[in-house]
């Protein structure tokens, strides 16, 4: 089963559709686990250590450290990035169809935008 992290900006609203339509869906957010104001390397290390994807609206940024830690080897279960201009309806339900449709060992070291099409 997919499991995600989300980071502290992510979109409550994206957030909150996803847990409406999977309310049994391991989704948590950084706020929940004491990572509220960690850097996005803290939290893709948290990530890698409770094996969670993680979803993030911080496309500049995270994507750097992203490929940092993959380039230094280090694990990484995957990141989803959105941009916060994508609509709110689509981000939902690209999230949806990764989780219905897939598993964890697919997004293994990956770095991926939505959409994914």
């Amino acid at each position: 089963m997919i499991r995600f992290l989300t980071d502290e900006n992510f979109n409550r609203y994206v957030l909150a559709g996803i847990r409406r339509r999977l309310p049994d869906l391991d989704i948590v957010r950084v706020q929940d686990v004491g990572l509220r104001t960690a850097r996005d390397s803290v939290v893709l290390e948290f990530g890698a250590l409770e094996n969670r994807i993680v979803l993030s609206h911080d496309v500049r940024t995270m994507e750097t450290e992203a490929l940092a830690r993959l380039n230094a080897d280090k694990p990484m279960p995957g990141l989803f990035l959105i941009d916060q201009s994508f609509p709110i309806g689509l981000a939902i339900e690209e999230i949806v169809v990764i989780a219905e449709c897939s598993d964890m060992s697919e997004w293994n070291n990956q770095i991926r935008r939505l959409p994914l099409r």
